[in-house]
């Protein structure tokens, strides 16, 4: 590969139908266009409920508050007591008219999910931000009572898993409920813009893309005292496969979104490696991911994933075409098309121009423009999808097989079995050693699924 990107790490559909609508209800939502209630509540104040009150569903909830129409914070739920007080706080400093949470109305353990729910009435909206293993459980809890959803990804660790999201969102739609999730760079306008050229024929063909996210070690907090083996594990969910899918899902989801939504289309198979090289906390973590997938075309997607010190960094996508190439994604705030593979200066072909966008901000202005003006928006299946691909590329880096999509999407393996069931004193899938070290993938050795 010949593409060395200049930029360095910022911070930061599959169907046409679906890029369209999106485009076109984040137009209504950022033109203020508030016509009938549609399925809202009858005096057009919507309630909120937060499940997960961790840094990104503090942010969730900040962003619901501020779409147009009235708004209020009315429950929140939370593993963690601790959690809940932060949020609250944070909340009460930016939108202090509208968090409206009573210690009645806050609601701590596994179960604090239904009883923030419960408070409810149809048509109003839950923002699910909770590590992703619950999120099937929380996703068909929220259909069945009638109410409108966020959910941030990821959407589920096993195929399973995306199954249980893939019917809660069916019966979304047939309820009339509107479902956006956090992929949000499919919500950055910059990149719509990018994706948009793409499909136009700006850099030809797809030929071979890239996902990357190259960055230093994801942190072990240490464990609590007090901490039930379980509680440790969802404080620490990004380290624990069960809870987060892996590295691979949890950290490179978006930018394997982008490259599925620049080339339309899902994979049919991928085959990778992955290992922990140089890590030494006490978790599941591999250091190191490399997935090579391929579509149904012949075309390849290559996603790499590393957290180690001293490395080599890059965050974002790189795309092939027979014309040109690209460098966008999550990671690169400025995306730039080039009329060669050599991304310089003297070879770009586009780039944005339009006004700033806050991705993030932009999917719930989506959501609830289509909640106050009744239009269609279920993202379910596409984020499915996006999550499946992660999932496949797991199966794959850690058992060192290559892995179908149709093989995989009809597996019944669970990475957490009985989770619905679950208190804080049950006993997690995975549970330490004499030594403290916790159950690693052996790629040859253990199975995809």
């Amino acid at each position: 590969m010949n593409a060395n990107p200049p930029d360095r790490p910022a911070r930061s559909s599959r169907r046409a139908f679906l890029q369209t609508s999106s485009t076109a209800l984040a137009g209504a939502a950022l033109s203020g266009v508030l016509a009938r209630p549609g399925y809202a509540a009858e005096n057009n104040t919507l309630k909120l409920a937060l499940v997960g009150c961790g840094g990104r569903g503090s942010g969730a909830a900040a962003q619901a508050l501020s779409t147009r129409g009235p708004t209020r914070l009315w429950a929140v739920a939370d593993v963690f007591a601790h959690r809940v007080q932060t949020c609250l706080a944070g909340l009460k400093s930016s939108h202090a008219a509208q968090v409206d949470v009573p210690p009645e109305r806050q609601f701590t353990g596994l179960e604090g999910f239904r009883q923030a729910m419960d408070t409810l009435g149809k048509g109003d909206v839950v923002l699910l931000a909770t590590p992703p293993a619950f999120r099937p459980r929380h996703l068909e809890y929220a259909v069945q009572k009638g109410l409108h959803v966020f959910m941030e990804k990821s959407f589920a660790v096993d195929a399973p898993g995306i199954h249980r999201v893939l019917r809660a969102g069916a019966e979304a739609t047939a309820k009339g409920l509107k479902i956006v999730g956090g992929l949000m760079s499919r919500h950055y306008r910059p990149l719509e813009e990018a994706i948009q050229k793409i499909h136009d024929g700006l850099i030809g063909d797809l030929v071979t893309c890239w996902a990357y996210r190259m960055h230093g070690p994801v942190a072990l907090n240490p464990r609590a005292a007090g901490l039930t083996e379980l509680a440790h594990q969802i404080a620490n969910y990004s380290c624990f496969t069960w809870l987060n899918g892996s590295f691979l899902e949890d950290w490179l989801i978006h930018n394997l979104d982008v490259c599925c939504w620049a080339k339309n289309a899902w994979p049919v198979s991928v085959q990778g490696m992955g290992g922990r090289q140089v890590r030494q906390e006490p978790d599941q973590l591999f250091d190191h991911y490399t997935a090579e997938y391929s579509f149904a075309d012949g075309t390849r997607l290559l996603a790499q994933g590393r957290h180690m010190t001293n490395c080599w960094d890059f965050f974002g996508n790189l795309l092939h075409g027979t014309r040109g190439s690209g460098i966008l994604g999550e990671g690169q705030p400025r995306p730039r098309l080039y009329r060669d593979w050599r991304p310089a200066a003297e070879n770009l072909a586009w780039s944005y121009t339009g006004p700033a966008c806050d991705p993030y901000q932009a999917e719930h202005d989506l959501l609830f423009s289509a909640i106050r003006n009744d239009l269609p928006c279920n993202e379910t299946e596409r984020c499915a999808k996006a999550c499946f691909t992660a999932i496949l590329g797991r199966m794959a880096c850690e058992s060192g097989k290559r892995v179908t999509w149709d093989e995989a999407f009809a597996s019944t393996t669970e990475l957490a079995p009985g989770l619905d069931h679950y208190t804080l004193d049950s006993t997690p899938p995975v549970v330490p050693d004499a030594a403290g070290r916790y159950p690693l993938a052996l790629p040859g050795q253990t199975p995809p699924f």
